[in-house]
């Protein structure tokens, strides 16, 4: 449902009347406050509420320990660090990890956590989890109060990632209605939700580590132009906006933009069409098929023009799904050259027809690019694409859909996909090989010592080995799926998260946001004050 700028005044409403504590705040100077009001976008909000095991703390909803701990968090450089854990080892053959875990956490009805709650929530988790993967678990056993024991299906080095994405959960107090209420033991604790509305948030008294600045954090849920009203209202404080709204100035706000690794770029089918797939979809292109069309579309892709075009500058260019990584491949980085990329297309046999289009062998150069129908910035990237891609003699029409037929059409068709995690998964998810299928899940594609390379970094027991391996599996000095190998997907830009700010609102210092302009901003809200 789109919420305009009526429901924004409903919404104001409750929190003018002090479930916000809004109108509180003209009577208290700006620099004794320890509140703030965030506005995310409507599909921010949990649908099956805070409960890991449906989504809450992965995906679009990736955050540190707000409501629930976790055993490990991410580093400002994406490295992994402590939270519940306070040290990790893992078997020489990589099929157990053995955690130890902190003696002085309570959840906020005061039962002690302990290596039993961390076993029962991984192991319904591994039974019900809809969002994450975890079929590499075979089981979680508490030791004793202190240590908890993960048995592998197989090796999976990465473990410590997945670790810092799952809230610990009170066996004693899960239910089917725990993420409606949920209990939990982290920085804050859920003091109300107003479904479609508003979540407000209140600082654990009990919370074991440094407290938390930002006592009360009320978050509003808008679509871009009920947030930008409220931002022009002066009524909150921090609010997602878009890169169009980005030339706009307001009285009293400042735009922040932030660095991601929110990546959008599409797949190109490398089989000719009518191949056998992983399923009953169509699937293959006989132009995207041809490698030198694969390589003369990266080539030919002005990255930055198309930031200034579809972005107003605010974003970066993307040459992978891993850019800025500990896992990244500097050799994915290319320049801009369109002579080169149409010099590939004339030395493979693609020539240029009396309308400007090439032709090879009876076959036009040309393809369909798919993008979701409601999705403004990738129709518009789609668009770019296609007015730069026809200066090199391709024609490229765009075409919006719905997600009900995408992943299919995708099979046979380019689609302009969105990415971005804090994972090296998310390079296993879009290039491996399905296990027992021809080819990856998204775009038809399988290169067989891509998947082994892949596949030995996760059987890998070191972190850092497994990262060069990783390295490895998109370019090995003669494989890979860079520029000078497969180049099955064209990577196009990193789109900053943007917001509009009050003056004197202090947000620390963000890591690299993930795939979602959402919960990410307020990773470390509890570090955020006022002057």
């Amino acid at each position: 449902m789109k919420r305009k700028y009526g429901y924004t005044a409903a919404i104001l409403v409750l929190v003018l009347a002090g479930c916000g504590n809004a109108g509180e705040q003209t009577a208290v100077p700006q620099n004794e406050r320890d509140d703030v009001i965030v506005v995310m976008g409507p599909t921010s909000e949990p649908e099956a509420g805070f409960d890991p095991a449906y989504g809450w703390g992965a995906g679009e909803h990736v955050h540190e320990p707000l409501i629930q701990s976790t055993l490990t968090v991410t580093t400002p450089d994406l490295n992994i660090d402590y939270d519940l854990a306070t040290g990790m080892e893992v078997s020489g053959d990589g099929l157990t990890w053995t955690v130890d875990i902190r003696g002085d956490v309570y959840f906020t009805d005061g039962e002690k956590l302990t290596a039993e709650d961390v076993a029962f929530t991984y192991n319904t988790l591994r039974d019900t989890s809809s969002v994450n993967d975890f079929t590499m678990l075979a089981g979680a056993e508490a030791k004793d109060d202190d240590t908890v024991i993960f048995h592998m299906e197989r090796p999976y080095s990465i473990w410590p990632y997945t670790m810092a994405v799952v809230g610990i959960v009170p066996e004693h107090a899960y239910d089917s209605d725990y993420g409606m209420h949920p209990i939990g033991s982290g920085r804050y604790m859920l003091k109300q939700w107003d479904r479609g509305q508003q979540v407000i948030l209140e600082a654990n008294p009990d919370y074991y580590g440094e407290a938390p600045k930002m006592k009360k954090v009320t978050i509003l849920f808008m679509d871009e132009d009920a947030a930008f009203a409220a931002v022009r209202s002066g009524q909150v404080d921090l609010a997602y906006t878009a890169a169009a709204y980005s030339d706009q100035m307001v009285n009293g706000f400042q735009l922040l933009a932030f660095e991601t690794v929110d990546n959008r770029g599409f797949n190109l089918p490398s089989v000719p069409a009518g191949t056998a797939g992983n399923g009953g979809a169509a699937v293959g292109n006989d132009v995207t098929a041809d490698i030198a069309v694969r390589r003369a579309v990266n080539l030919a892709i002005d990255r930055e023009k198309m930031i200034r075009n579809v972005l107003n500058g605010y974003g970066s260019p993307a040459f992978s799904v891993c850019d800025k990584m500990p896992w990244y491949h500097g050799a994915s980085e290319i320049s801009c050259d369109p002579d080169a990329a149409m010099q590939l297309l004339e030395d493979a046999g693609w020539l240029t027809g009396n309308d400007g289009i090439r032709q090879k062998d009876g076959v036009r150069a040309a393809f369909t690019l798919m993008y979701p129908a409601n999705d403004s910035v990738r129709q518009a990237l789609a668009a770019d694409t296609a007015n730069q891609l026809k200066e090199i003699g391709l024609e490229v029409t765009t075409e919006g859909v719905g997600w009900d037929t995408a992943y299919d059409q995708a099979q046979s068709d380019p689609l302009m996909w969105g990415w971005g995690a804090h994972t090296p998964m998310e390079l296993y998810n879009i290039y491996h090989t399905v296990p027992g299928g021809n080819y990856a899940q998204y775009s038809p594609y399988s290169n067989e010592r891509t998947d082994r390379c892949m596949d030995e970094a996760l059987a890998c027991g070191d972190l850092e080995e497994a990262c060069e391996l990783w390295k490895k599996a998109q370019w090995d000095g003669e494989s890979g799926i860079l520029q000078q190998g497969d180049i099955p997907w064209i990577w196009l830009v990193n789109i900053d998260h943007l917001y509009w700010a009050k003056e004197g609102l202090q947000v620390a210092e963000q890591k690299l946001h993930p795939h979602g302009h959402g919960w990410s901003i307020v990773n470390n809200v509890d570090q955020w004050g006022w002057k």
